[in-house]
């Protein structure tokens, strides 16, 4: 496995792995790699002949610059993990190599997507997202890129993107990998203290008892909405949203098309989000 600092070192690694025509597979992340990064790796091993894993902390995603300090930075770490799995190449840039001048590099933005839900809550964030991962498919050049439901909205924006753009990738969402007691895998889950820690699961407990309730026909989505947020906020977090949407384009709900419910909510000054799909035609699988 090769470890990469730099953009020409990753064309020539790159030009090598792929001499024979083999087939590349990307999954991007920003490092602090936990199960479900791993899983995204070993799923690229069984999609391509080779698997470049990207790590870098990415500041035009951040809103806040506190947010960005904190963010945990654990390469050696990441390495030996990546050492064990089907990866052949880590790309690992420095903020230099990729921003050369960030208060003006050129950034892309995905009208619509970019601007609901998280995107109204971090304003430019989902900029930031476009465009590093458009940069890394261009570095990269992959035939297939694998991102995990986790950050549904995100997966979204990124399919929209390559639609509209034309990248010629095929964009791959994983489910949500999950700790025992239900809670999302995230590098953010570190940042908990004991008692946050043992909170946070009501995230997706509140989320899971929408679900049910969406999938047994209740349709006032506004009621439930308010309920799950005051559910929350009773359990000990603080609430930014709980939002009933369309699952394929985060959309106000319609009928017969299926749903997705979204929420994000604060443990002190850790951010969690968290979604879950709904079904609600099941008999038609």
């Amino acid at each position: 496995m090769q470890l990469c600092r730099s953009v020409e070192r990753l064309r020539q690694e790159l030009a090598a792995l792929t001499l024979q025509g083999e087939t590349l597979a990307l999954v991007p992340t920003m490092g602090n790699l936990h199960e479900g990064h791993l899983s995204l790796v070993r799923a690229a091993g069984r999609l391509a002949d080779r698997v470049v894993v990207s790590i870098f902390v990415n500041p035009l995603q951040f809103d806040r610059a506190e947010d960005l300090a904190a963010y945990p930075r654990t390469l050696e770490a990441d390495v030996e993990a990546l050492r064990r799995l089907p990866c052949d190449l880590v790309f690992a840039p420095d903020i230099d190599e990729i921003y050369p001048d960030p208060e003006h590099t050129t950034r892309i933005h995905v009208p619509g997507l970019a601007d609901v839900l998280e995107g109204a809550s971090r304003p430019g964030h989902f900029d930031g997202v476009a465009t590093i991962v458009a940069k890394l498919f261009n570095l990269v050049q992959p035939d297939v890129a694998l991102f995990g439901e986790k950050d549904y909205q995100q997966l979204l924006l990124i399919r929209r993107m390559v639609r509209d753009l034309d990248f010629p990738v095929e964009v791959v969402g994983l489910p949500t990998v999950r700790e025992a007691d239900g809670l999302a895998m995230s590098s953010r889950n570190g940042l908990l203290d004991t008692r946050q820690r043992a909170l946070a699961p009501a995230l997706h407990e509140v989320l899971a008892e929408v679900a049910a309730r969406l999938a047994r026909g209740e349709v006032d989505h506004a009621a439930l909405e308010h309920e799950a947020e005051a559910a929350l906020e009773a359990r000990g977090l603080r609430p930014d949203y709980v939002r009933i949407r369309d699952a394929e384009d985060l959309s106000e709900p319609r009928p017969g098309r299926p749903l997705v419910v979204l929420a994000a909510a604060w443990l002190g000054s850790v951010r969690l989000i968290d979604n879950l799909r709904v079904d609600l035609n099941p008999e038609s699988q």
